[in-house]
């Protein structure tokens, strides 16, 4: 089960605010990028919250991979995203094609700061 976990967390995002709100244009985008990053999707879901008292609701886009996953969630009120990217190893090495999407998560929001981080997971065989 080896593979690579890769996260990030976005703040202030200066994207257009339809990147924090519209659940199938990023959505569309998600898988675009999963295609350019070489990875391959197998099932998708996008979900678009109700905003609260303190503005537009967020999106909810998961990705599912052959590969394993991507996730984001978007907190448009506070201009936040938190981005998600795992693959497993078993049948090749596609750690270079994760760090490429996140490289892609994270310049689509233009964020002014990020906090990210990788974890290297499972055994090596």
């Amino acid at each position: 089960m080896k593979g690579l976990h890769l996260t990030a967390d976005l703040y202030r995002c200066r994207c257009e605010p339809a990147w924090l709100t519209d659940a199938a244009k990023l959505g569309e985008w998600c898988l675009s990028a999963v295609h350019a990053a070489g990875l391959q999707p197998v099932d998708q879901l996008f979900h678009t919250f109700a905003g609260a008292g303190k503005g537009p609701g967020g999106v909810t886009a998961t990705v599912l991979l052959a590969e394993s996953h991507v996730c984001l969630h978007t907190w448009a009120e506070e201009r936040a995203v938190t981005c998600d990217v795992y693959v497993c190893n078993f049948s090749g090495d596609h750690s270079a094609r994760a760090r490429g999407l996140m490289e892609a998560l994270v310049d689509r929001f233009q964020p002014e700061w990020t906090e990210q981080r990788s974890l290297d997971r499972g055994e090596e065989n």
